[in-house]
């Protein structure tokens, strides 16, 4: 089981890293194409709408294809995306580079994820899935501030994207030659697949999902400026601080899978709520200087992408029979929060400045706490009345 689903977690290394190194560069990236840095951060928000919105229709649409063609489709479309980002010359055409990009992260995550759940016993599942979510944290240890590091010794953000691209071409590289043959899935209409949402205790559940990572990347999507006190605008400062948090974010996920095997995932996603919620309030002043800053990021990675693999149990637990439509549905919701936090950043620039994000997103993070009760509410009164 350890080889595919380490596989499965190099793809989602390639996906994570180009979701994350976008806020590294994004100063970079507005000076060249002459827009401001606000408006800029519409290239993570076309990348992560575009994988949301299509996740569940490339799912529903490609659900005979064997998995290895659906996967190599996938990274064809990402590379190609990053490709084009690397090189078009105008704003909008770099959205719809991000958009295409998007469009192959949405084949990928929600089948890799999937095939995590699939290849595990139910005993070991947290595990699994967190084993493939590794590679999006490790993506935030390694690839997002590598990335972030290019740009800065190159004086080129293009750079970045060049890398990204070469990190899906290793990915499909992986897949062709290493990946085993995985069972196809039964066809599922999009309608089917949207049912689960009709669900309350399902609908609370991603609702939390959908809060939480809004408040979380109000503030990632603008990290640049956020943390230009303690960074004193140095791009390998900050390439070091992300290293940092990508640390804290792989180890909060590999802890968050045995945790939630051994505890259960209410305390799981309460506690890593509760800690992010007074990590986010207290930002504007934890991040004026460096090493409260380094602090506030140890315990935003753990918390942050400790949430995950809790989650991700959470809904599979609660309709077991509708795993694979679920995963699929998780993964497009947090990329909704992602997509709708540069949306919420802007305002939050306007209204309050770089350096006041933290309270905006921690209040996110606290609805997102009371949604986890409601939904774990709505699970129990459930249980008890079908026993």
């Amino acid at each position: 089981m350890h080889r595919p689903l380490l596989i499965l977690a190099t793809g989602m290394f390639a996906i994570g890293t180009d979701s994350f190194v976008i806020a590294g560069i994004l100063p970079d990236a507005a000076h060249t194409l002459d827009i401001p840095t606000s408006t800029a951060g519409w290239l993570l928000t076309a990348y992560a709408l575009t994988y949301a919105l299509l996740g569940p229709v490339t799912a529903a649409l490609t659900t005979r294809w064997p998995r290895r063609t659906l996967f190599l489709t996938g990274y064809a479309l990402f590379t190609t995306g990053n490709l084009l980002t690397a090189y078009v010359p105008h704003f909008t055409t770099a959205l719809a580079a991000r958009a295409l990009a998007g469009l192959g992260g949405a084949m990928i995550t929600p089948a890799a994820v999937a095939a995590a759940a699939t290849l595990a016993p139910p005993e070991r599942r947290g595990r699994a899935i967190a084993t493939v979510m590794t590679g999006l944290s490790a993506a935030t240890a390694l690839g997002a501030p590598l990335g972030t590091a290019l740009a800065g010794l190159t004086d080129d953000w293009r750079t970045t994207m060049l890398f990204v691209s070469a990190l899906g071409l290793l990915a499909a590289t992986g897949t062709a030659l290493f990946l085993p043959t995985l069972p196809t899935p039964p066809t599922v209409p999009l309608r089917t697949r949207l049912t689960p949402l009709t669900d309350h205790r399902i609908g609370l559940t991603l609702l939390t999902t959908l809060l939480a990572y809004t408040g979380l990347y109000t503030v990632y999507s603008f990290i640049a400026p956020s943390l230009d006190r303690a960074t004193g605008n140095s791009t390998t400062t900050l390439a070091a601080l992300l290293f940092t948090w990508g640390l804290a974010a792989t180890a909060g996920t590999l802890a968050s899978g045995r945790l939630t095997d051994r505890y259960g995932s209410r305390r799981v996603i309460n506690t890593a709520l509760t800690l992010a919620a007074l990590d986010f309030a207290l930002l504007p002043w934890t991040t004026a200087h460096l090493p409260t800053t380094l602090a506030a990021l140890l315990v935003w990675g753990a918390c942050g992408w400790g949430l995950l693999a809790p989650q991700t149990h959470r809904l599979i637990t609660t309709l077991p029979a509708a795993a694979p439509l679920l995963t699929g549905l998780a993964s497009a919701t947090v990329y909704i929060g992602v997509a709708l936090a540069p949306v919420v950043g802007q305002a939050g620039l306007t209204w309050l400045g770089p350096h006041r994000l933290g309270p905006l997103g921690a209040a996110l993070i606290t609805l997102a706490l009371i949604a986890a009760e409601a939904a774990h509410t709505a699970i129990r009164r459930t249980e008890s009345a079908t026993q």
